[in-house]
């Protein structure tokens, strides 16, 4: 589709957004949002015609592309069959996703509770944990984020939890492994495995095992940096929790449906979580669609015991239609695949190659078309190029960075003092390398800010 320039509706429609529209974590004063006339593919485009490369995949749900045809017909033809029906019945596009999920799931995951994202998600597993175990709290990492529900946002480790924080959510944290910023002092993966292990079994000892109901993580930590566990983590994790009794919970909403180049990313590590949290790419965020995993003995709890949760569009025709049919376009075209062939053929090679030249890149991690360069004012120290949560002139490196790339026709992911490239699953090997071009300029810009 070829953008055609109509500024009269973009300023139509900017305006209505300004008069009407109150914007996700944001000053409403000091925000300028773009306005978007459509979208096709990796790509999207602004009234003026302006054309940009999306390598944050939307927020990162986009795992298909925009308006891929089966699914926007998928959509079309159960709005013209049954729009939507309660949760209380057995409906054709719901039971058809449930069962697509579960085949994919790991494990025992095979009974699938349908929310409308993934913060309704993580909100309903703890819930599930704490009737489960009959015990009130629940850990999770520091540097995550779960969502921005009551609970969700409690468990989240970044800043965006600190006005939110009752201090009363029954919610401990404590350090994952983060090997480049280890917080164990730890000089290789091995050591940083074991300290962090170590470190989260004297957290369960102090905090007391039969007080624990759940531990929760993102299997790859998302927004809070694509920090890929060390091998042994993620399994000896499971080991403490099975040893103890506690309900172990894998956030899988930004890292699942392909996004790793492995249906879901605890298939890179040989571990099956008792819940596991899903959302965005199980229909490319079409039409809001979340859910929860469970497994055999949960289920259980609840085969005579009413579950005291829900939610009216719970398992939405809709949705579900486009989740069976986002799930069958994965399998056809391969696009599971095609993630795991770009990362390691292209995006992986071509980010290691933009680190050896470009001083602000302290590190490169991902896997499959999920990755993260780690900017830094200075190599030694790994200081980051930005201060930790810093805004407004304290900002204005990445800032830099981040303008450079758009006016070059990449929309970039940015968050602190990282970019991430997370372009949708089934980028193609040209779109990826047109991408990793921009970044090589945008880069010269942060460059400028290393000492």
């Amino acid at each position: 589709m070829t953008p055609q320039p109509s500024p009269q509706v973009g300023a139509a429609v900017k305006a209505a957004d300004r008069a009407h529209v109150f914007h996700s974590w944001s000053a409403q004063e000091l925000i300028d949002p773009l306005a978007v006339a459509g979208a096709e593919g990796s790509y999207f485009w602004d009234y003026e015609g302006k054309r940009y490369l999306d390598f944050t995949s939307g927020l990162v749900f986009t795992n298909i592309g925009y308006q891929h045809p089966k699914v926007v017909a998928a959509i079309q033809e159960q709005a013209a069959t049954l729009t939507t029906f309660a949760p209380a019945f057995a409906v054709e596009a719901r039971s058809e996703a449930a069962r697509l999920i579960a085949e994919r799931t790991p494990g025992d995951l095979d009974k699938i509770f349908f929310t409308n994202g993934g913060a309704e998600a993580v909100e309903n597993a703890t819930r599930m944990a704490r009737l489960h175990t009959g015990r009130p709290k629940i850990l999770s990492a520091y540097r995550s984020y779960h969502g921005a529900t009551s609970t969700a946002i409690n468990l989240t480790g970044d800043p965006r939890r600190w006005p939110n924080d009752i201090g009363a959510a029954g919610v401990v944290h404590f350090w994952a492994p983060f090997l480049y910023r280890s917080p164990f002092h730890a000089q290789d993966e091995r050591q940083e495995c074991e300290r962090a292990l170590q470190h989260l079994e004297d957290t369960v000892a102090f905090e007391g095992p039969g007080t624990i109901a759940a531990v929760v993580l993102e299997t790859i930590p998302g927004t809070a940096g694509i920090v890929t566990p060390p091998p042994g983590y993620l399994a000896g994790v499971r080991e403490i929790c099975d040893r103890y009794g506690i309900v172990f919970v894998l956030d899988e909403v930004m890292a699942g449906f392909g996004r790793t180049g492995k249906w879901f990313a605890a298939d890179h590590y040989d571990v099956t979580p008792d819940l596991m949290t899903f959302a965005k790419g199980v229909n490319s965020g079409y039409v809001p669609l979340g859910g929860v995993a469970i497994s055999a003995e949960i289920a259980e709890t609840f085969a005579r015991r009413p579950y005291p949760g829900g939610l009216t569009y719970s398992g939405h025709p809709l949705a579900c239609a486009a989740a069976v049919a986002t799930i069958n376009v994965m399998e056809e075209e391969g696009i599971v695949e095609q993630a795991a062939r770009i990362g390691e053929t292209v995006l992986g090679p071509g980010l290691r190659e933009l680190a050896e030249r470009h001083p602000s890149v302290g590190e490169v991690r991902g896997t499959g078309v999920f990755w993260a360069l780690e900017l830094v004012r200075d190599r030694e120290t790994r200081e980051p190029l930005v201060p930790y949560n810093a805004s407004g002139t304290d900002n204005a490196p990445m800032a830099a960075f981040a303008a450079t790339a758009k006016a070059h026709g990449l929309w970039p992911f940015v968050n602190m003092n990282r970019t991430h490239v997370v372009p949708p699953c089934n980028v193609t090997e040209a779109e990826a390398k047109e991408g990793l071009a921009v970044l090589d300029t945008a880069l010269s810009v942060a460059d400028e800010h290393t000492v």
